[in-house]
Order: C-alpha cells, then sequence, then structure tokens
C-alpha cells in the first residue's frame, strides 16, 4: 500500500470514529436532552471536530504542521464543513423528513434524522480530506 492509500484509510478510520462521536453526542442531545435537531447537529458536529484535529495531527498527517495558522485553518475548514453539514441535515430533513423509525434493532430505533446524519457525514468526508490534507501538508499535499 503506497503512503496516499494508507492516508485515505486512516482518515476514513478517524471520520469512522469522528462520526460514532459525533452520532453518540447527537442523539443525546436530539433524543436525551429534547433539542431540535438543528440545534443538536452543530453542537455535535464541534465536538467531532475536536477529536477529528487530534487524531489528524497525531496519526493521519504525522509531522503535519501544528502551528497556529495550521490550527486556524483546520478549523475554518470545519466551519465550512459545519455550514455544508448543517445545509445538508436541513435539506434532508425538508426531502425525506426526520422522525420516522427506519428500522428497529433489538430495541435501538434507527430514525430518518440518523440516516440523514449519515449521509450528509459521507458528503461532507469527501470536503474534508481535501481541505484538511492540504491545511495540515501544505503544498506537499499535492
Amino acid at each position: 500500500m503506497n503512503g496516499r492509500t494508507k492516508e485515505i484509510l486512516k482518515f476514513a478510520i478517524t471520520g469512522g470514529v469522528c462520526f460514532l462521536i459525533e452520532l453518540a453526542a447527537l442523539v443525546a442531545l436530539r433524543d436525551g436532552a429534547g433539542m431540535d435537531t438543528l440545534i443538536a447537529t452543530p453542537i455535535a458536529f464541534l465536538i467531532s471536530v475536536v477529536f477529528n484535529y487530534l487524531f489528524c495531527i497525531k496519526w493521519v498527517f504525522p509531522g503535519a504542521a501544528d502551528s497556529g495558522k495550521a490550527k486556524l485553518w483546520f478549523f475554518i475548514s470545519s466551519l465550512i464543513g459545519l455550514g455544508l453539514n448543517e445545509a445538508l441535515m436541513y435539506l434532508f430533513r425538508v426531502l425525506f423528513g426526520e422522525d420516522q423509525v427506519l428500522l428497529t434493532l433489538f430495541g435501538f430505533q434507527l430514525t430518518g434524522y440518523m440516516f440523514n446524519k449519515t449521509l450528509a457525514t459521507l458528503l461532507v468526508m469527501i470536503f474534508n480530506y481535501f481541505a484538511k490534507r492540504w491545511i495540515l501538508k501544505g503544498k506537499s499535499a499535492q
């Protein structure tokens, strides 16, 4: 496996772990605390960004810039990702709804907003990979 393939695999694993963190926070905020999905989504997203940053600088892009400037641009790209995520969550709420139960397994109900979150995350992940790679690796990202 070449370096770029390993990097993409590490980024995908990191994204998967951060997605689970984000989804758990979203479920806790929405279903546990009773928040509206469009309020709970950015809070959950920002929680996962902290973990994503730590994974990216320590494991996905080792030796990457960890300067104040790199941190600033990392979080700016994350805010753009947050905006995309929030817009997609709103769009999917309008198109697909969010409260319908899609699947019940061992007492756990997979609802529409969870499906919407999964779909939004997959789309935003593409943006995140290229933005964060460029930010943390700079000109060597080509």
